[in-house]
């Protein structure tokens, strides 16, 4: 029986899955991740599983949402940007000045106008020097030129001067999307960078813990889309995989529940992703899926992410009131389950007076070599203090602060992570989870509402009372899951933007969580309203949290709900589910009556009528396609090719043309081990005669 393993590394759990042929859940685990080692947590997740059937797996996929958390939370590695003929008001527009500052980015001259021809020679001189001098201080470079996919020629000109002086990985705007628009371009390709390493660091400890498991078969990765690329691809292009958590997700939502119309929403550590599913397929974005505050151009799965999940911290929003997220920490649960001896901390801060630092604690979370690399003298010695265990912020800033200090700079840079009080404290306080600390939660609630009270003014709670405030907590998790996917609804309709979705949701949630409680009170008055969501799709709830947040959310909507068998681990199931599939775009304009350009990777080239354009840009985009697919790990692949054409049709002009945007999407299986261990045995066979003739 082939067997296949999937493995999902979230923020919080790293859940593992056995399937058969017939995708029957087998066998499967749970471990809490370790970021700072992640081949601890994959392990922990792999033990339990049968050593008979994993001698027998014959694929292996991962998916993740590290890639995702990084984005939502805007934190990543050190990389330089380098920008060929960009002005300042692209740059600006970019969000490159948020996402990295100013330091990171460097404009030169270059670049190419909408025909693809060269505005200016790429200015090679002051490339290399910005090269030479970054280098030592980043993780990976990114390279965008303005009408770059209209001509990749200075972009692979500066790829070549990097590959030349450094040996840090590279990525150009080019590879990673086909669409015009320079700005969103640059963003694309500097996410990209800025997860090389995270990508690379998690797919290095999956090929360790496989191998002392002795597990030898294809390593896969699910991408944002949900199909599979083989982990060699998945480290040139790590962006793809952006949303791979969501998408596997989706996935596995749909294969446990049977569900082929459904409202699909899976509650991790992190976030929370929200997606339609109609006909067995989850809609995809090809104008880029909205992460966080960013929308990358990346082809995915439609979701919504936003940062809400069981590890979000819960503090205070100003004019907001009670917030909850984005931004992850450590759960006071989860923190003294690993360490016991922060209860009896939290104990003695439970009788001092009330200051912001308390139920605060500080560990390592992860530790990028380039980020290391430029920490600051007083944030190294804070970093080495972090090695010998969780640091109480509270006695820090007392004793020292300056080590408090530079281990705040340590935390926005995404190496180290705080502890709070979050969702998941709130429901070990109410009985609704029971795996962590429970003491330590019923002491941070408690520590927390008086920090609320007397800093902020927030809440009435009784002194020392735990349950009402984690009462609240709770209700404000579900009311924003229930804002969401209102939001989500209104969004999937088409009828408005982004801003004035969350709006109209905003009202449309308090009215329904309004009626639903009256309804439950008994007291059910007639309204002008009849507000139905979804009345023909169910909600099928996923993630560890699921059963805790989602029966008050379906309730609220009058929504059927489904909590399929495996919930917790559905990230793993859809990790195996998916096929390989590449998408190539081409190009073809009209720029003046009677030639016909073709955008190809070595520059335009012009014909005098459409249809030698076209068959040149099917021709391509096929090859390109289908080397793609093969290259990506796919067994054997099939080649489909599409059309959408910008023309028009009126009395005066005959048929005008403008553009047509040619596909060629190549799909198929991906390889076994089986199929991996002939090619490589037909290929030895090959190398052997040609010894023997030789």
């Amino acid at each position: 029986m082939t067997i296949s393993l999937g493995i999902d590394t979230g923020g919080t759990f790293t859940d593992a899955v056995l399937l058969g042929a017939d995708r029957q859940v087998l066998a499967s685990a749970k471990s809490l991740t370790t970021p700072f080692d992640l081949s601890i947590g994959i392990g922990g997740a792999l033990d339990p599983l049968p050593p008979e059937l994993m001698a027998r797996v014959d694929l292996v996929s991962l998916s993740t949402t590290l890639t995702t958390n990084s984005v939502v939370e805007g934190k990543g590695a050190p990389v330089c940007v380098l920008l060929a003929g960009y002005d300042a008001a692209q740059i600006k527009s970019s969000g490159l000045l948020e996402l990295l500052g100013a330091d990171a980015i460097v404009s030169l001259a270059g670049g190419h106008d909408a025909g693809g021809f060269a505005l200016v020679p790429i200015d090679e001189a002051a490339a290399r020097e910005a090269i030479e001098r970054q280098a030592p201080r980043v993780s990976a470079f990114a390279i965008s030129a303005s009408f770059g996919v209209r001509n990749p020629e200075h972009e692979l000109q500066l790829r070549a001067l990097v590959e030349q002086l450094c040996d840090k990985p590279v990525t150009c705007g080019h590879e990673l999307a086909s669409s015009l628009g320079a700005p969103r371009r640059a963003l694309t390709a500097a996410l990209n960078a800025r997860m090389v390493s995270h990508v690379k660091a998690l797919i290095d400890a999956v090929r360790r813990t496989l191998a002392r498991r002795r597990v030898d078969a294809p390593l896969m990765m699910v991408q944002g889309d949900g199909t599979l690329v083989n982990v060699a691809r998945a480290l040139r292009r790590p962006v793809g995989t952006v949303l791979s958590g969501p998408a596997a997700s989706v996935l596995g939502a749909c294969a446990l529940s049977g569900r082929a119309d459904a409202i699909v929403a899976d509650m991790g550590g992190t976030t929370t992703d929200i997606a339609v599913v109609r006909g067995g397929e989850p809609e995809l974005s090809f104008d880029g899926a909205l992460v966080g505050q960013w929308r990358p151009m990346v082809e995915a799965v439609k979701v919504y992410a936003i940062g809400l999940g069981g590890d979000s911290e819960v503090r205070f929003g100003g004019g907001e009131g009670l917030v909850i997220g984005p931004r992850r920490v450590l759960p006071l649960s989860l923190l003294a389950h690993e360490h016991p001896w922060v209860v009896p901390v939290l104990a003695r801060q439970q009788g001092e007076a009330p200051h912001a630092s308390q139920i605060r604690f500080a560990q390592r979370l992860q530790g990028d070599a380039a980020m290391v690399a430029r920490l600051l003298p007083d944030e190294t010695m804070a970093w080495q203090r972090l090695a010998d265990g969780p640091v109480d912020l509270e006695r820090c800033n007392m004793e020292d602060r300056a080590l408090a200090k530079a281990i705040a700079r340590l935390e926005r840079k995404g190496l180290a992570i705080y502890s709070g009080f979050t969702p998941s404290d709130a429901a070990h306080v109410l009985g609704l989870s029971a795996h962590w600390n429970t003491e330590a939660a019923v002491l941070g609630a408690r520590i927390w509402a008086r920090q609320m009270r007397h800093l902020y003014g927030l809440g009435t709670w009784v002194q020392g009372d735990a349950v009402a405030p984690s009462r609240q907590v709770v209700d404000k998790v579900i009311a924003t899951i229930h804002q969401k996917l209102i939001e989500a609804g209104l969004n999937d309709a088409g009828q408005m933007n982004e801003v004035n979705a969350g709006k109209v949701a905003t009202l449309l949630a308090a009215m329904t969580m309004q009626g639903a409680a009256a309804n439950a009170a008994g007291a059910g008055a007639a309204s002008v309203f009849s507000l139905r969501f979804a009345p023909q799709m169910p909600l099928v709830a996923v993630g560890a949290p699921a059963s805790i947040y989602y029966p008050a959310v379906a309730r609220g909507l009058g929504m059927a709900l489904e909590l399929p068998p495996f919930a917790e681990v559905a990230n793993a199931v859809g990790a195996v589910l998916g096929r390989v599939s590449q998408r190539v775009h081409m190009t073809v304009t009209q720029p003046v009556r009677g030639v016909f350009r073709v955008f190809t990777s070595d520059g335009p080239r012009d014909f005098e009528t459409l249809a030698p354009a076209i068959a040149l840009a099917q021709q391509l985009a096929g090859a390109a396609a289908l080397a793609q697919a093969l290259d990506a790990g796919a067994a054997h692949a099939e080649v489909v090719l599409s059309q959408h054409d910008n023309a028009v049709v009126n009395d005066i002009d005959g048929n005008m043309f403008f553009e047509a945007r040619v596909t060629a999407t190549a799909s198929g299986p991906p390889l076994g081990r089986a199929a991996v261990l002939a090619r490589r045995q037909a290929r030895q066979d090959h190398d052997s005669g040609i010894a023997q003739r030789a």
